[in-house]
């Protein structure tokens, strides 16, 4: 109804008096006829169908995040010791949060817990989502996570979330132990 009485007004106001019983014809064809549709409700034929059946433009899913998913959306954010949050996070922090994006597995929350689980591995034979920890003070430790080629990713009190490096001589003397929890 409010469709025909706008097209009324528009039609007077535009003096299209030769184009309006066109219009009106039109209009009121378009609002007689109704689509043929499945009653059943669309989340209902979801559910019984088996993923096989069900179109691939449907079933299409993101794929799980990665390491460097997780770092595009958290690189740059300031290191805060005992901080959890984007304004702010410590380093066992971001790894506890990075294993839980990526694998689905919680760690404990400090790098002391953090480095007691899993098996130790050699440095040399270390893999991508590898725990590695450093001895960054006298009673300090620091934690990441191994990427290959020597690059390991972590929350840095400099830098905040950032890939580094283990040819940087810092960390190089400060490597402590890797340890693998897969």
């Amino acid at each position: 109804m409010v469709k025909i009485k706008w097209a009324l007004f528009f039609c007077f106001r535009q003096k299209w008096l030769k184009v309006f019983p066109l219009a009106a014809v039109l209009i009121l064809a378009g609002c007689s006829s109704k689509p043929e549709t499945n009653d059943e409700p669309v989340e209902k034929t979801l559910a019984t169908q088996t993923s096989s059946q069900i179109p691939s433009s449907i079933a299409i899913q993101p794929p799980p995040p990665s390491f460097m998913t997780v770092y595009q959306s958290w690189k740059g954010t300031p290191y805060r010791l005992g901080g959890t949050t984007r304004s702010g996070i410590d380093c066992s922090a971001f790894v506890q949060l990075t294993y839980s994006e990526v694998y689905k597995r919680m760690l404990p929350r400090t790098t002391s817990e953090q480095s007691r689980i899993g098996k130790p591995v050699p440095l040399s034979l270390a893999k991508k989502g590898d725990l590695i920890f450093f001895r960054t003070g006298r009673t300090l430790r620091h934690v990441g996570i191994y990427m290959g080629n020597n690059a390991f990713l972590h929350a840095s009190t400099s830098q905040g979330v950032v890939v580094s490096s283990l040819d940087i001589p810092y960390w190089r003397r400060a490597f402590w132990q890797v340890r693998r929890l897969q």
